[in-house]
């Protein structure tokens, strides 16, 4: 059926985009069997801001997707994130943060609401 072969070659691009372009951005891939892909974005302390379904995307969309949220992506699996990027798509760290008063939940809601500039430590698949 159509719809089979849709959903196969969904398949086919998730898993393209698995093992070839997770080595070039600086995620954290985390095998659960039988599980639906989706990117888990966590912010520096490990607690979940977002949930993203992968199922129903190309490789040419998430690849857009993480490019959106900031991701980096590099030229060759071995080349070295660039420290901006370093905690990506985060562009300043909790650890460096000049406003002692703040807690880490304004962090999370305002990150959270931000498009360009969500906090997060990694993401898992």
């Amino acid at each position: 059926t159509c719809g089979g072969q849709l959903n196969r070659l969904r398949e086919l691009q998730v898993k393209a985009f698995v093992v070839q372009d997770i080595p070039l951005h600086n995620l954290v891939m985390k095998h659960l069997p039988g599980a639906d892909p989706e990117l888990v974005l966590l912010n520096h302390y490990y607690e979940e801001l977002d949930r993203i379904a992968l199922s129903d995307m190309t490789r040419s969309e998430i690849n857009e997707l993480l490019q959106k949220l900031g991701f980096y992506k590099k030229a060759q699996p071995e080349d070295e994130v660039p420290d901006d990027f370093r905690f990506a798509p985060a562009k300043d760290s909790p650890f460096k943060d000049e406003r002692p008063n703040k807690s880490a939940s304004a962090l999370d809601t305002e990150n959270a609401s931000s498009e360009s500039d969500p906090e997060v430590k990694h993401t898992d698949l």
